[in-house]
């Protein structure tokens, strides 16, 4: 491969680093061209774009990015894909699918994840667990709207004040 087309891989590299928030490094040996293929596929409509790199030209894009991804740098041996998106949990809710499905392919080297940096397939629970700003945004509303949702029940179950105020009394001593 050209030096120069090299340098292209790698500043093309770099622009999905600083596009994507989040990337996961995947190891794909052993996977045949059917499994791969649905793994795209599979990939594709959880808005992943999945890419298989060469180690050396990813290790550059990270040399040469803001962020330090030095503990990664070890995730760089044998192949190695790149899984980028923008919702931190949704590669690793994948890996997961293919986990219960009795497989070991692919498996999870590394990730950088809402800031943090995961090395190791043993962190994949943890990265599951990471929840979206959508889900976070979610259960905050659910806890704004709880408090409410108990006076309007209280209201329409006893229909008088007095009932509801009793009931609060009891529930806060």
């Amino acid at each position: 491969m050209k030096k120069e087309v090299k340098d292209t891989i790698i500043v093309e590299l770099g622009e999905k680093l600083k596009e994507y928030s989040h990337f996961y490094l995947v190891s794909l040996t052993g996977l045949d061209a059917q499994k791969t293929s649905d793994l795209r596929r599979k990939c594709f409509k959880n808005d992943i774009k999945m890419v298989v790199v060469k180690n050396a030209l990813l290790h550059k894009a990270f040399e040469a990015s803001d962020i330090d991804f030095e503990p990664l740098y070890g995730c760089l041996k044998g192949n190695t894909a790149v899984m980028f998106c923008q919702t931190a949990n949704a590669p690793a809710k994948l890996l997961k699918e293919y986990k219960t499905a009795k497989e070991e392919i692919p498996a999870l080297k590394g990730a950088y994840a809402e800031e943090s940096i995961f090395v190791g397939a043993d962190k994949l629970e943890e990265l599951v667990a990471i929840k979206s700003k959508n889900e976070l945004i979610a259960d905050v509303v659910a806890l704004l709207q709880s408090p409410i949702k108990n006076v309007v029940s209280g209201l329409n179950a006893g229909g008088k004040i007095h009932g509801l105020l009793d009931a609060i009394a009891e529930r806060n001593k």
